[in-house]
């Protein structure tokens, strides 16, 4: 499969999405029959280039990865056409009712691929080493607004026949199928800079322009340090709360999700982190999900130097040592289950991807990528992520492959200095190995003087917090002394308002502490944030806690039975492990 063209019209009242799918194959003389990955389509009818009707078949169906659909090749020509049919409970359509989005007047949708859910919307080989280009013919209600990871073609508000609306898109460069992403809804646009923007709802809009007012710069300062961006413009699509990640990095329009609006512009790491997927995941991306940590470890040191370069060193070791806290607790978390502790993965046919995602792939693997930059010096370190980034640019690599790349072009072959450095263990190892440094920051040592002050006894309101930005806020409840009385924790909330803050980091740490001190003054906080936000990560590790105890549990059933219609698919059939197990669910 090289190029993928889209003809799709949304269907928001069956919550379907149906049309044609036009497959561009590069075949092989010998081949008979191409086979793709599909998930609860239901294909209407498949042909040539030229209308001929191609035979099919739709192999057995599995719960985790779906069905393989085997086609004939067509006798001459390089394409064919998939006319079908998405389920109304397809994973990565996510239809809106209005009460579900910002403005509360109009439905919304978007599509989430990653790992592998592209197949539950397109039939394709939905595999991230096989890369594609794409064009899209969308057909939206005339009241909306499509957008896709791709360039806009022809008029930017699309063209209006009758009740509908027409939107054109075109993706040149080839990328895996899990980054063909879309969203439609009541959008508005926001110039930021001369080649990055804002859409969002017209409600949010202005809010989020000014928070992430500084794009540009980031990808001025992610070009001085990997060279050019390749991919035209670099938008943002702020999406409703339910979308399941902080944000997702799809090419030309990161979409994100609102939790990262605070007003102070303190969380613009999201921001930093997504678009240096850029290069690393969208340029040269994980050939399977096994090399996950190839796209988010080398994505984590990226975002990290773009914060050094815009904001300064103490700004980038401040994230880095909240990082460093998250990877700790996982590795804590995972004693007796030593192989998820590993870079590279070994999953099974019938593990899920997205299992596989947690602190490791991110933090271990950027710690790995800060031993290469210690040991062989910064200059060395970024020619070589530099020239890694140009000479691999659209193409897919394994583990494997790139261990090769570090050995013969960052080493030059050193056998000595390869062993000295522990390449091997770090990627193909559980746990950390013993060059790891865990970073510091002087911005968290009065955090630190404060929380010496509470563990003596010191009261909420004397404690010295003016000034503090919100990863100073997180290390604080991060690391509050435990256990805590009902009474110690009704004068820190009296104090800090945690219970009311719209920054949802700071009230899910919040969250954490009061669900494992059974803190009946912060139930109701709790129940509004699990029922209206549906980030993965400020909501599974809070129904966690509440289901490791007797006071807790029947909080988290209640909230997610009338939770559970407005949380993204992956979303809910985490907490249903949650709830049904007690153990830990990836978030």
């Amino acid at each position: 499969m090289r190029h993928v063209s889209l003809d799709l019209t949304t269907d928001f009242e069956h919550r379907t999405m149906h049309g044609e799918a036009t497959l561009t194959i590069d075949r092989q003389p010998s081949a008979k029959q191409i086979v793709l990955d599909i998930k609860g389509l239901l294909i209407a009818r498949i042909v040539d280039g030229a209308g001929k009707p191609l035979t099919f078949e739709v192999g057995a169906s599995d719960g985790l990865i779906g069905a393989a659909l085997s086609v004939a090749l067509p006798e001459v020509g390089d394409q064919i056409v998939i006319a079908y049919v998405t389920a109304p409970d397809a994973t990565a359509l996510q239809f809106l009712a209005p009460s579900q989005t910002a403005g509360k007047q109009k439905p919304f949708l978007f599509t989430q691929g990653q790992a592998i859910l592209t197949r539950t919307w397109i039939p394709l080989q939905d595999s991230p080493g096989v890369r594609v280009t794409y064009d899209a013919t969308i057909h939206v209600p005339s009241d909306l607004r499509a957008v896709m990871s791709a360039a806009h073609v022809g008029e930017e508000d699309g063209e209006v026949d009758g009740i509908m609306r027409t939107f054109k898109f075109n993706m040149p460069e080839r990328i895996p199928p899990y980054l063909i992403a879309l969203a439609v809804g009541d959008l508005a646009f926001r110039k930021i800079g001369d080649r990055t923007g804002v859409y969002a709802e017209p409600s949010i809009v202005e809010a989020a322009a000014h928070e992430y007012g500084d794009t540009e710069n980031m990808v001025e300062a992610a070009e001085s340090l990997y060279g050019p961006y390749r991919w035209g413009r670099y938008d943002i699509l702020v999406l409703p709360p339910s979308f399941p990640f902080g944000g997702m990095e799809n090419p030309r329009l990161t979409f994100v999700s609102p939790t990262s609006i605070v007003g102070d512009r303190s969380m613009v790491s999201l921001i930093a982190h997504e678009l240096a997927h850029s290069w690393s995941g969208n340029l040269v991306t994980n050939a399977t999900w096994n090399d996950f940590w190839l796209n988010e470890g080398a994505t984590q040191y990226f975002e990290n130097r773009i914060l050094e370069t815009l904001y300064g060193q103490d700004r980038m070791a401040l994230n880095q040592v909240l990082e460093w806290q998250e990877l700790a607790a996982e590795l804590a978390e995972s004693k007796d289950k030593p192989d998820h502790t590993k870079l590279c993965l070994d999953m099974k046919a019938n593990e899920d991807p997205d299992d596989g995602v947690n602190a490791v792939p991110y933090t271990k693997g950027a710690s790995f990528f800060s031993m290469l930059e210690r040991t062989v010096g910064r200059m060395r370190f970024d020619a070589f992520l530099k020239n890694y980034f140009n000479t691999h640019a659209f193409q897919s690599i394994t583990s494997e492959e790139f261990v090769r790349l570090v050995k013969q072009d960052l080493f030059n072959g050193d056998a000595g200095a390869v062993q000295a450095a522990q390449v091997d263990t770090w990627v193909f190892e559980p746990g950390l190995p013993n060059n790891a440094v865990p970073p510091t920051s002087k911005l968290l040592a009065n955090v630190d003087t404060e929380l010496d002050k509470l563990k003596t006894g010191v009261e909420p309101p004397s404690l010295a917090t003016n000034g503090w930005i919100t990863a100073q806020w997180l290390h604080f409840l991060k690391n509050m002394p435990q256990p805590r009385s009902a009474d110690q924790l009704t004068a820190l909330d009296k104090t800090f308002a945690f219970s009311q803050t719209n920054n949802r980091a700071i009230r899910f740490e919040w969250l954490r502490i009061a669900a494992k001190n059974h803190y009946d003054g912060a139930v109701a906080s709790m129940e509004e944030h699990l029922s209206t936000q549906g980030r993965r990560r400020y909501i599974i590790p809070v129904y966690k806690d509440l289901v490791a105890s007797d006071w807790g549990r029947p909080i988290a059933e209640r909230v997610f039975a009338a939770a559970k219609p407005s949380y993204h698919p992956l979303t809910a059939r985490s907490i249903e492990q949650v709830l049904a197990t007690g153990a830990q669910a990836p978030h």
